[in-house]
């Protein structure tokens, strides 16, 4: 089963999140949603926040990705992540702070808050809750 395998590292600037065999990784990236096995070919991307799903001969693993690049090659994948985080990991109530605070500044409609940022807070609060809960 060798070749229905590959190489998959993720690599966030604090810590190597994850060095292993996988069988499929899934992951959002800018043009969306994209699976990639062994054999994929070669491609570049630019990843958003997003649920992250190993797959390996023994089950499926998931964590929490936020931003980072993507290089696909035949038999290796790696991931540069700004950072990447196990369901064990996440402070639940620290994500449910930060979701009420973005929410807070988006509904503010005020003119000095940055729309894109609290989006993008937003976002990854979420996605910090929904992997936390499984």
């Amino acid at each position: 089963m060798a070749d229905k395998t590959f190489n998959l590292q993720i690599i966030s600037p604090t810590r190597i999140f994850f060095d292993g065999d996988a069988t499929m990784v899934e992951m959002k990236t800018t043009e969306g949603e994209i699976g990639v096995l062994a054999g994929h070919i070669p491609l570049t991307a630019i990843l958003e926040p997003g649920v992250l799903k190993i797959h390996q001969e023994d089950g499926v693993k998931e964590a929490a990705l936020h931003d980072g690049f993507v290089e696909i090659q035949k038999t290796k994948v790696t991931v540069l992540a700004e950072s990447c985080e196990w369901p064990d990991e996440i402070d639940v109530t620290r994500a449910e702070e930060a979701k009420e605070r973005a929410e807070k500044r988006i509904q503010s409609g005020r003119d000095d808050v940055d729309m894109l940022r609290a989006e993008l807070a937003l976002k990854k609060a979420l996605i910090r809750i929904d992997i936390a809960g499984k």
